[in-house]
């Protein structure tokens, strides 16, 4: 049994002053009380969750070596994540195939203690629209398919928890509300579509949307398109890159004002994240990082991914909005695990639950994270 004491302890609903947090021997947290006696000026919070994260430290998940897999899972940990869902992008089909079949095998093994633990798939592509691929390379989108989305859920051992798609695409709103029939959550995304075709994919299940104002149609007046839509609807979620590159400050207000307790903070990370600059690649595209800017290479204006990590993206969010550490670390751990489905087993920091922690100083910086009660590092 250990216990840890801090300040203030900001949960998924409301905060807890001077908590007593009680952790059994298999690191599960077993009560949180309040002592007025305690002295410590730290504050807990969940560890984060990334939903859409393609790799980091060097390392590719859509290699899906357990080695790789690991060490991106150890630098995920030692930044304040405790869960992600590891990202694909457009590959072969046969290429997608394999990729789905190592991450299974990753999420069904125990995962090291100090380690980010995978708890499903984010399936990123091949349903995209050709007008906003971004990254993605144009020969290998797929139109969407039921049939297709099957043979990738086998091969993931129904794993994939998340798919993002254009709902414009022939196909979009049959494998939509398929997908959501068996409980994996759609995102909006790599979209050109209408105000009127976002509210289709919307009403055919969609419950989030996919890094919000990137590689979507552009917002007009008379025409709001997918962005307004998604801006407009007070109950589906949207994520954001806040690396003060994809998207303004001035936007990532709006984006926070508008949708609130629907934010989700992401990184959309790349194998380059943590890494110097240089040049990488990503699902065989050649990458090149500069300043902190993740670009395709020979395209400088088509950005591939990001080298943020959470930890920063809550910060930033932070610096550009003026909100404060409980609304910026519940954008990046409690609201994506209620857009999942998971706030009742990860993230929001209650009774039974795994005792994954981030100690933040007084000044707000973070200091250390925990992970089922063993402090890392």
């Amino acid at each position: 049994m250990a216990t840890l004491t801090a300040r203030t302890l900001i949960t998924a609903i409301g905060t807890v002053a001077y908590p007593v947090i009680e952790v059994d021997s298999a690191g599960l947290i077993t009560d949180i009380s309040s002592d007025a006696s305690v002295r410590s000026e730290a504050i807990l919070t969940p560890t984060f969750l990334d939903v859409h994260i393609h790799g980091a430290a060097g390392r590719d998940v859509m290699d899906a070596s357990p080695q790789g897999l690991g060490e991106v899972q150890r630098f995920l940990a030692r930044r304040g994540t405790g869960h992600y869902l590891p990202t694909t992008v457009t590959a072969s089909v046969d290429d997608t195939l394999s990729a789905l079949e190592g991450l299974a095998e990753a999420i069904a093994a125990p995962t090291a203690e100090d380690e980010a633990t995978p708890i499903g798939i984010h399936l990123e592509g091949p349903f995209l629209s050709h007008a906003k691929r971004g990254v993605h390379r144009a020969e290998l989108l797929q139109q969407p398919s039921v049939a297709l989305f099957e043979r990738f859920q086998q091969a993931a051992r129904g794993h994939i928890r998340l798919l993002t798609i254009a709902p414009e695409a022939p196909g979009a709103l049959e494998l939509i509300a398929h997908a959501a029939a068996q409980g994996v959550r759609v995102s909006l995304g790599h979209s050109n579509a209408t105000e009127a075709e976002a509210k289709a994919g919307i009403r055919a299940g969609a419950v989030s949307a996919t890094h919000t104002f990137n590689a979507m149609r552009a917002m007009d007046h008379r025409e709001p398109g997918i962005v307004g839509a998604v801006l407009d609807d007070k109950n589906l979620y949207a994520e954001l890159i806040c690396d003060g590159i994809h998207v303004a400050p001035a936007t990532v207000r709006l984006w926070l004002r508008l949708k609130s307790e629907r934010a989700i903070l992401v990184t959309d990370g790349i194998p380059a994240t943590g890494m110097a600059d240089g040049a990488y690649t990503l699902a065989g595209v050649p990458i090149t990082v500069a300043d902190g800017r993740a670009s395709v290479t020979g395209a400088p204006e088509t950005l591939a991914g990001s080298v943020l990590t959470l930890d920063a993206a809550v910060a930033n969010v932070q610096a550009f909005t003026g909100c404060g550490l409980e609304t910026a670390v519940r954008c990046a751990s409690s609201q994506p695990a209620a857009m999942l489905g998971l706030g009742d087993s990860i993230a929001s920091l209650r009774v039974g639950q795994a005792a994954n922690f981030n100690q933040y100083a007084a000044n707000g910086r973070l200091e250390r994270t925990y992970l089922r009660g063993v402090r890392l590092g």
